[in-house]
């Protein structure tokens, strides 16, 4: 499961043209494997990252798995990290396959009554 959420983050890798970079972004989306993270460098597929989260100072590596381009212009880079046993977000996941919590239809209604 993905989570929006806004986490600053400090990226070195290499970039497409094979120099070394570290750029500060922040995470788009999260999830207990990995993230999408706006990143304005041009990485290859298969690249690895490594990913350090500004407010714990945690580092992390993360497998470049996807590249896109919004209609904004924006670039979003999805990593996968090459670890999985790290909770690297500090978060508690809901588990695969987990359903979204609903109201009853009944409680919002006489809410909004």
């Amino acid at each position: 499961m993905r989570v929006l959420l806004a986490v600053p983050l400090k990226v070195q890798g290499l970039s497409e043209s094979g120099e070394k970079f570290t750029v500060q972004t922040h995470s788009h989306t999260v999830s207990l494997h990995g993230a999408s993270l706006q990143l304005e460098t041009g990485v290859v597929l298969g690249e690895i990252l490594l990913i350090e989260n500004e407010i714990s100072t945690e580092k992390i590596e993360g497998k470049v798995v996807t590249v896109r381009r919004s209609r904004d212009g924006k670039t979003y880079v999805g990593v996968e990290f090459t670890t999985s046993d790290t909770n690297f977000w500090h978060m508690a996941f809901p588990a695969s396959g987990a359903k979204p919590l609903r109201r009853p239809v009944g409680r919002v209604a006489a809410v909004l009554s």
